[in-house]
């Protein structure tokens, strides 16, 4: 599910994985001319994404990240590169 935000660049989505329910919020962004996301995640912790060519997917880039489950990750990084 999909909703508008004030923030037109900012997305947020409604994930279900493992049975645990997630709030997500994307913020895309520009650094070194490479596109990374801030992700949100139940409003509480925010983790930057950016795209992992060894993994051909988006990953986490925080420390703070490894505490993410793995399939939360990949859902979040399957979404993100659809959009």
């Amino acid at each position: 599910m999909q909703k508008k935000s004030k923030n037109q660049d900012r997305q947020s989505y409604e994930f279900v994985v493992d049975n645990t329910p997630y709030h997500i919020e994307v913020s895309p962004f520009i650094f070194n001319e490479e596109k990374r996301f801030m992700i949100k995640i139940n409003d509480e912790d925010t983790h930057v994404f950016v795209w992992d060519p060894d993994a051909f997917q988006l990953r986490p880039l925080d420390d703070e990240s490894a505490i993410l489950p793995d399939n939360l990750e990949k859902a979040i990084s399957d979404k993100l590169v659809k959009i």
